[in-house]
């Protein structure tokens, strides 16, 4: 069986750690066997992602590290995963919809990309919104970090399309 190549989608081993650590504590390199385990050795997160992300973690009281070395979920990692389980649970009633409406791969894909930048650009404002009070330097970084953000997000718009049109 080839181990997956790809990358996992950004974000997803923040939860799956979170989920592994509520489950019952564990050690960074017990959270590297069970993926290992789980995925049938599919997929084996490195040493260089699970660690900052324990360190993230840790900063933004999430987890604290325990007995033996072993990482415990705070109340706040609890939290931050019944948030993401209210998205995901979403997330799923609407692509179970698309698919019950007969569209294709593609058009829930677009359909989904869709609903998120209208998500990242509601959010945006709020934070821009935020920001314009604050000083013109502010500002100014805000804007061209949120100029850079977006230009990307274009371009793996695009070349998702591109992607697309060739199949």
């Amino acid at each position: 069986m080839a181990k997956v190549k790809s990358r996992v989608p950004r974000g997803f081993t923040r939860y799956y750690a979170l989920n592994i650590i509520n489950e019952k504590p564990s050690t960074g390199n017990e959270l590297i066997k069970e993926a290992e385990k789980r995925s049938d050795g599919e997929w084996s997160p490195s040493p260089g992602l699970i660690y900052p992300l324990l360190g993230r973690l840790l900063r933004d009281g999430l987890i604290n590290e325990g007995s033996e070395g072993r990482f415990v979920i705070t109340e706040k990692g609890v939290k931050a995963l019944e948030d993401h389980a209210k998205v995901q649970d979403q997330l799923e009633r609407q692509i179970d919809l698309i698919t019950r409406l007969g569209l294709s791969v593609y058009t829930k894909g677009k359909i989904l990309a869709e609903e998120s930048i209208d998500r990242i650009t509601e959010l945006t404002t709020i934070v821009k919104d935020r920001v314009a009070s604050g000083s013109s330097e502010i500002q100014e970084r805000f804007n061209e970090n949120y100029r850079e953000f977006l230009i990307s997000e274009l371009e793996k718009l695009e070349a998702h399309e591109s992607a697309s049109d060739v199949e």
